[in-house]
């Protein structure tokens, strides 16, 4: 199992440095209206993953992995809110998500250092201050 989390993680890596994803420059002018070549890439990712949460269940009696498939159940409540409108206002202002700061560090983009501890921040301010009945 872990060579293939490894493999898949390289995998994404190396295709959000090939898109371009891992520069903030080109985050934020897509963010901007002036690059639309990310659409590409967003309109790419959701496409397959549509298909693949929609048909390989069907495709197969349980994934190649092991285990099983099932639904995963989403709530929309406040502190999604709020979580989410914090995670777009720091990506609108950085231009840096987080699979794409590590895929960045991961090509030499030493200076997102500073994405990823802010990201780490607030996974860890997060984690200390949700509710534990999650």
């Amino acid at each position: 199992m872990r060579r293939s989390a490894l493999a898949a993680g390289t995998l994404f890596g190396f295709g959000l440095a090939f898109s371009t994803m891992i520069q903030p420059r080109v985050v934020l002018s897509f963010l901007r209206f002036q690059d639309m070549g990310l659409m590409l890439v967003l309109g790419g990712a959701v496409v397959v993953t549509f298909l693949a949460y929609r048909f390989v269940p069907r495709l197969l009696r349980q994934p190649l992995l092991g285990g099983a498939f099932g639904a995963h159940e989403s709530v929309l409540d406040r502190s999604t809110i709020i979580g989410a409108a914090i995670f777009g206002i720091g990506w609108g202002i950085t231009g840096v998500c987080p699979g794409p700061a590590i895929a960045g560090l991961g090509a030499g983009s030493w200076e997102l250092l500073y994405a990823v501890a802010g990201i780490a921040l607030g996974a860890l301010l997060q984690g200390l201050t949700a509710p534990r009945d999650r």
